[in-house]
């Protein structure tokens, strides 16, 4: 036994040491911009909805007063995740049994039909269907975090990891853009659309149209591009067993690692043999999920409650930003995704390991949450000091009020920009622990499930909370914490939780479990 732990943190070091000083072994592009553009679609969709998400809850009349329109809102955002929470374990196990690349191919063609009716809304009862189909048909994200992880190594799986957090923000920005800029087009740009009788009666479709016609690039480029990455291990081999792969990679036998990976595709063998839901849930793994849950319960709040923020009145604690104003405070806040994705990461990962930075990103998030609400305060100045049309104005008071609007919009946009950078050190970090804790290759669908099923749960309850929190505020007149501050203090006390939890994961994580497992096995054989 002493020998087993003893040789369990030599490995453990050496994989350290290892991954810090092997050159990366080159990504296959070739493969990733397949899984990327299938990637893209979800967060263009999901994100698309919330510049406008306020008007069109308004435009359906269905809330009693414009305090209560927050509530309708944060329900059709939830609705979304109540049924991908209810279907997410499914697709990925049902991934785990005939290929990735089916799944996914089904999620498609689901967020394509879904969006094209949320389009063509024009009852609350119909938007709610649509997002809820949405919703059940949507396992891609956890099934492309295992193919991502079946196609990467130890030396470039962080930055293959970093390119889903870098697609869904570029998915967010895009998405937020788009819905900003093109929602309600006969209004906005009347010399253009004034005369589309189309998008007079259904505002909000053009906006749907251009995210489906982005989903269908992604549909189109994975039906004939798009290759099955799970592998069949021969029926004897025991659970933790997995297909070779080098100890250390090199430039020579990096190039070479996928012809010599003793493994069968989907059409040969048996299925691989899966551990049970209790032998998995080790208590590591029940930390690293609780974070998860803590901190995303926080992001979803957060992500609910900005639009209806920067939408309200400033007497009611918002800034009082129109659709395009909110979908461009969105979209830019991502400009600084390419170079934290990219290149940033990868090399805090190497140097600190994925749980350090997962710890460094909630710790820049609690000081967004705080300090956001306050810019109300500016924008309420600006309210007052503008009484009426800006031609009526006086000249005196436009350098006045231009300083207060520079100012406010810098303010808010170092804030996005913090947020971001936390946003992918955090997310970024989570997918790399969450595909670290899987014992066998054979158990990655269901460790990204849980993953994203943790997800979508916080996803129902977050927009939820949010949506009454925000309504309840600001129909009272209580002192802080409980204004309309009180949401933002929740996600920062929330994040403040998760920190605390991720304190006590131990380092070990850091290191991909069942490429060590395999390794294990090697050395066990050649000392027999």
């Amino acid at each position: 036994m002493a020998r087993s732990v003893r040789s369990g943190s030599s490995e453990s070091a050496r994989d350290s040491d290892s991954k810090k000083d092997c050159k990366e072994t080159p990504l296959p592009w070739d493969k990733l911009l397949v899984l990327l553009s299938v990637r893209l679609s979800e967060p263009i969709n999901a994100t698309l909805i919330l510049p406008f998400v306020y008007q069109m809850v308004e435009d359906f009349n269905v809330a009693k007063s414009p305090k209560d329109i927050s509530f309708y809102a944060s329900l059709l955002f939830a609705s979304f995740s109540v049924c991908q929470t209810m279907t997410i374990m499914y697709w990925s196990r049902l991934s785990d049994r005939i290929g990735r690349r089916p799944v996914m191919l089904i999620g498609l063609v689901g967020y394509l039909l879904s969006f094209l009716m949320f389009g063509v809304a024009r009852s609350f009862a119909w938007a709610l269907a649509a997002r809820c189909l949405n919703g059940l048909l949507a396992g891609n994200v956890a099934v492309i975090k295992s193919a991502l992880a079946e196609i990467s190594d130890d030396t470039n799986r962080a930055r293959m990891m970093a390119l889903l957090p870098l697609m869904w923000n570029i998915g967010t920005v895009g998405g937020s853009a788009i819905g900003g800029i093109f929602a309600d087009p006969v209004h906005q740009y009347p010399g253009v659309f004034g005369d589309m009788e189309i998008f007079r009666v259904f505002p909000y479709l053009l906006p749907c149209l251009i995210g489906c016609s982005i989903t269908l690039f992604g549909l189109v480029l994975g039906v004939f591009k798009l290759q099955e990455t799970l592998v069949r291990e021969p029926s004897g081999k025991k659970p933790f067993e997995q297909r070779a792969t080098p100890p250390r990679a090199t430039p020579s036998s990096s190039s070479s690692s996928l012809a010599t990976e003793t493994t069968q595709l989907l059409a040969d063998g048996d299925a691989p043999k899966q551990l049970t839901v209790r032998e998995l849930l080790t208590p590591t793994v029940v930390r690293v999920m609780a974070t998860n849950v803590v901190v995303c319960l926080a992001v979803a709040m957060c992500d609910q409650a900005y639009p209806i923020f920067a939408a309200s009145d400033p007497s009611d604690g918002g800034l009082g930003f129109a659709s395009r104003e909110i979908g461009f405070s969105l979209a830019i806040s991502g400009v600084a995704v390419l170079y934290l994705q990219l290149i940033a990461y990868p090399k805090l990962e190497r140097k600190y390991g994925a749980l350090r930075c997962y710890q460094i990103g909630q710790k820049i998030t609690i000081p967004f949450y705080l300090a956001i609400p306050f810019l109300s305060l500016l924008a309420t100045r600006l309210e007052e000091s503008v009484d009426g049309p800006i031609p009526d104005v006086p000249p005196s008071m436009w350098a006045s009020l231009l300083s207060k609007e520079c100012l406010m919009w810098l303010l808010l946009v170092v804030l996005l920009l913090a947020r971001t950078t936390g946003m992918v050190l955090a997310f970024t970090s989570i997918n790399l622990l969450t595909a670290n804790l899987a014992p066998s290759r054979a158990e990655l669908g269901f460790m990204n499930g849980a993953q994203q099923l943790a997800m979508s749960a916080t996803r129902i309850v977050g927009p939820i909370l949010a949506g009454v929190v925000w309504a309840w505020s600001i129909k009272h007149s209580l002192l802080y914490p409980f204004n309309s501050h009180m949401v933002w203090v929740l996600c920062a006390v929330l994040t403040m939780i998760s920190l605390h939890i991720s304190n006590k994961i131990p380092e070990s994580v850091n290191i991909f479990a069942a490429g060590a497992n395999n390794k294990s096995d090697d050395t066990d054989t050649e000392d027999a």
